[in-house]
């Protein structure tokens, strides 16, 4: 569904998308995944520093965010992006997936690359090299507490603004200010870059 002016029909902004979706509209709930599933992808990856379960974290949101919709329990969107709010959905799902599988992270961080079929070798020793790297990253976040933690990923991470991530966790945006400089204070002499993840 599209909107129109004098130039003939637009996009509908996530606001208007949203909107539907609280109806309970498939097509809503398609176009809301098409737009924001990869930042949801990246977000959880960071929180987990693992592909696998970064993958079933965007699945676990999602199917909340649907369920929740479906029944009747979808907020208003406050701004005329969704991420900031995905993103938060992300963060809970992330904290329950990862109470139950840290186990798993340990096995996998066993796999020897030399056991996978050789036309995927290449493509799976990148992966588990970026796996490597995001969990140095993470040695290093998660000496924050977990309300800068929160900040870190939304803002520095996922290009939140300040005003979106204060609504997606519900504080004022000067809480979010102050978190964030707390969390750069912490942070101190700690700077890991990898890719294009740089803290400190």
């Amino acid at each position: 569904m599209s909107s129109f002016d004098d130039d003939g029909p637009r996009p509908q902004t996530d606001r208007e998308v949203w909107e539907r979706l609280r109806t309970g509209s498939e097509s809503a709930f398609a176009e809301i995944f098409t737009r924001h599933s990869d930042a949801v992808y990246n977000f959880a990856f960071r929180r987990t520093a693992c592909w696998a379960t970064a993958e079933d974290i965007t699945q676990a949101t999602f199917v909340t965010l649907w369920r929740r919709a479906l029944a009747g329990r979808t907020d208003v969107l406050r701004h005329d992006s969704a991420r900031a709010v995905l993103l938060a959905m992300a963060g809970h799902e992330s904290a329950n997936t990862l109470r139950g599988l840290r186990r798993l992270t340990a096995l996998k961080r066993k796999v020897s690359v030399e056991e996978v079929d050789p036309d995927h070798a290449d493509r799976v020793a990148a992966g588990i090299d970026s796996e490597r790297q995001m969990r140095r990253v993470r040695e290093v976040v998660d000496r924050l507490p977990a309300s800068q933690r929160e900040v870190v990923e939304l803002v520095w991470w996922s290009g939140c603004s300040m005003q979106e991530a204060a609504d997606a966790l519900s504080v004022p945006v000067g809480t979010v200010k102050s978190r964030l400089s707390r969390a750069r204070a912490r942070l101190g002499e700690h700077t890991v870059t990898v890719g294009r993840e740089e803290l400190a």
